[in-house]
């Protein structure tokens, strides 16, 4: 087995990868109950995919067509660093305007941090209200 066999298949490899975890981040988006855990399947296994099928690019123009790509290298860095950020800060942002976890959620580690009674109580209202106005929009 020759070298571009080889690399072809690692190629093969995190490009089946990077398509296997995308399409588990849109099952998450689908499936997933809430805007947190929403943001979070699809925020780490998108990244993975992502950066997997650019690596497997990179590595292909790199070694077997002979062409070096910066633009394919800045790619994956700016994927890896703000992919993650973005979806945390999405999820702070509507944590902090009151949408409700899931009522199955068991750990809310935001609450402490983030407050006073009043904020608190001021989401709280709003999580009532979200839950209140989803009932009837489901009845109707």
């Amino acid at each position: 087995m020759n070298a571009n066999v080889m690399i072809e298949v690692i190629v093969a490899i995190l490009l089946i990868v990077g398509v296997v975890m995308i399409l588990i981040s849109a099952f998450g988006l689908v499936r997933l109950p809430d805007v947190y855990t929403r943001s979070h399947g699809a925020t780490k296994s998108a990244t993975l995919g992502v950066l997997c099928t650019l690596a497997g690019v990179f590595i292909h123009f790199g070694l077997i067509e002979g062409f070096f790509s910066v633009r394919l290298i800045l790619g994956i860095v700016f994927v890896f660093l703000t992919a993650p950020v973005v979806g945390h800060v999405c999820c702070r942002a509507a944590y902090r305007s009151g949408v409700p976890l899931y009522e199955e959620s068991v750990q809310d580690d935001l609450e402490e941090v983030l407050g006073d009674a009043e904020e608190r109580s001021r989401r709280r209202e709003a999580s009532v209200n979200f839950k209140r106005s989803k009932k009837g929009n489901v009845s109707e």
